[in-house]
């Protein structure tokens, strides 16, 4: 499967020669490679061409394009599920569209997995196709009670057939970590389903919010890219303890990482 196949628990992106197309018109150069990566994506998923390998295969085609412009990505942790013999869920913060782009390549070629996302996701024009053919789990984001018991219902189904999810526990994409609304619909999941959970921690404002469409704003090189994986967590009791230490994993990092 081609991805972003890592030898060790550790990626930084090589020195690349940025061009002076990329230099001048950033945003616009990576936009004009990522907008054919995912026609091409759309147009495979819609004639049900686009398996997990091209899915892996077109995630790591944007980080491809993302390094093109020059924007710095680093991974650690990857050892950490890499390793593990049963499917888990992926606990992280949600900081921009950036992370929906790129986990698939770091994760699927080791793991099989899908997302949480909001059905908006599975209506939007041309990238629909593919979130559809991930088979993944939908929320309202407007009913947590709702949102609660399709993310349980579903969720413990694709765990039990050997596929692990991600899931963003907030309610939007957000620069600044807030633990506050960062809830436990993930905690449990895994305990439901009795599976650990791997927290994920990054930092991904390089790709900025759009101010008329969200998902297309700045891309700025000067903002360096980070995913932290951490040691799987198997819930105990109703999971307060391993919410805790999820919280306190992506506080801490991006505490370092601000520095």
């Amino acid at each position: 499967m081609e991805g972003l196949i890592i030898r060790n628990s550790y990626y930084k992106t090589s020195l690349n020669k940025i061009s002076l197309l990329s230099k001048i018109a950033t945003s616009f150069s990576f936009y004009s490679k990522g907008i054919l990566i995912v026609l091409k994506a759309s147009f495979k998923a819609k004639h049900f061409k686009y398996d997990n390998a091209e899915w892996a295969k077109s995630s790591f085609s944007i980080l491809r394009a993302l390094e093109s412009v020059g924007i710095e990505i680093e991974i650690t942790g990857i050892d950490n599920f890499k390793n593990l013999e049963c499917p888990c869920v992926f606990i992280g913060n949600h900081m921009s569209t950036l992370e929906t782009f790129v986990l698939p390549a770091i994760i699927e070629p080791l793991k099989d997995v899908t997302f949480v996302v909001k059905k908006s996701l599975v209506e939007y024009p041309v990238f629909k196709h593919v979130m559809r053919s991930r088979d993944p789990i939908t929320v309202g984001r407007t009913n947590p009670r709702d949102d609660l018991k399709a993310v349980l219902e579903g969720g413990v189904q694709i765990l039990k057939s050997g596929r692990s999810i991600i899931i963003f526990p907030q309610t939007t994409r957000m620069a600044v970590f807030d633990p506050k609304i960062f809830n436990t619909i993930g905690i449990k999941l895994a305990h439901k389903a009795n599976v650990p959970v791997i927290p994920i921690a990054l930092k991904t404002d390089a790709w900025g919010n759009g101010k008329y469409l969200k998902d297309f704003g700045k891309i700025d090189p000067s903002k360096k890219v980070y995913f932290a994986f951490g040691e799987p967590l198997w819930i105990k009791d109703r999971g307060a303890e391993e919410h805790n230490k999820v919280v306190e994993f992506i506080s801490n990092k991006l505490r370092e990482w601000s520095r």
